[in-house]
């Protein structure tokens, strides 16, 4: 038993070296993009997609933290930490998912600051009454 498990693991780790190797002597494909060479228009487009908003600026950014502090004032301690848990957590109302609470409790939660699926949920009613989400 033992010499069969030896041998099926050097044969998967004979795969997967073979699988990682890679011929130097053959031209890179010039269709390949490096995340370097993705425009910011190209990223803007993937988060809409994904059904995520702009970064809010400004006065927007300050209404949008109003919001969020007047649903549960503790998120907005770190101010980045609440700006993208609110654009991601718009990705999960905008893509229709199941546990919104769940989720928005879960991507408020950072640092020191714990959030409950009860103030999860008032975030979630703020953020689609304010208009944050859609795009």
């Amino acid at each position: 038993m033992r010499i069969r498990t030896a041998a099926v693991a050097a044969f998967a780790l004979a795969c997967a070296l073979t699988a990682c190797s890679s011929s130097t002597d053959q031209p890179s494909s010039e269709s390949e993009t490096t995340a370097s060479e993705v425009s910011q228009e190209d990223k803007d487009a993937a988060a809409a997609a994904a059904g995520i908003p702009p970064e809010p600026i400004g006065a927007d950014r300050q209404d949008l933290l109003d919001t969020l502090a007047d649903a549960a004032p503790d998120v907005v301690r770190y101010e980045d930490e609440a700006i993208d848990a609110a654009r991601n957590q718009c990705s999960a109302i905008n893509g229709g998912a199941g546990m919104l609470d769940y989720l928005a409790a879960q991507r408020f939660t950072y640092k020191d600051v714990t959030t409950t699926e009860e103030q999860a949920a008032r975030i979630n009613d703020a953020l689609k009454a304010s208009g944050f989400c859609k795009l």
